[in-house]
């Protein structure tokens, strides 16, 4: 049997996106987006000069904290997609410290559903000889993996951090009752 694994693997993100996770995402509140439920999140937070950054550490403390909807809607849509797109489709200049993070759940939302797009649109005009090749420095110890199995990281990327986004959805909804 002759199996498409481009079609499979954009098939993948794709299904997820558009009937677990987007719609998931519908009525976002920015108190919700920001909601703090234990001490010591990681979110997203407002500087003083009007930009915003992302809490995060190059060596994850151990456990790891929890972090907000608006963490994982950011880790998404920079640390995954922008990240990506830009290493392997764009201009490589693309950095965690450069990026003003959004600070509410309109502009989170946005910037996920256009750093998701770009990454898919890419992948889907790179084709099918593209998952075969190496996914190069920009992916460090991983340099020498196919491409194919950056594709299947981000794919579960976007399925875990969706789901957790999910729960935190649900939790907020039930928190006071």
């Amino acid at each position: 049997m002759q199996v498409d694994w481009h079609g499979e693997l954009i098939g993948q993100m794709e299904f997820y996106w558009d009937t677990s996770l987007r719609p998931r995402l519908e009525g976002l509140t920015d108190t919700e987006y920001l909601w703090e439920p234990a001490p010591a999140c990681w979110s997203v937070r407002a500087q003083p000069d009007g930009t915003a950054t992302i809490d995060w550490a190059y060596r994850e403390p151990g456990p790891p904290p929890l972090t907000t909807i608006a963490w994982r809607i950011c880790h998404l849509a920079g640390l995954c997609f922008a990240l990506r797109t830009s290493n392997h489709f764009g201009a490589a200049d693309w950095t965690p410290d450069r990026t003003d993070w959004p600070t509410t759940a309109a502009d989170g939302i946005a910037y996920l559903d256009q750093t998701y797009t770009a990454w898919r649109d890419a992948i889907k005009t790179a084709g099918p000889a593209r998952l075969t090749e190496r996914t190069g420095d920009a992916e460090g110890p991983y340099a020498e993996y196919p491409f194919a199995t950056l594709v299947l990281h981000l794919n579960r990327e976007l399925m875990h951090h969706g789901g957790e986004i999910g729960l935190m959805r649900d939790l907020y909804r039930v928190r006071n009752t």
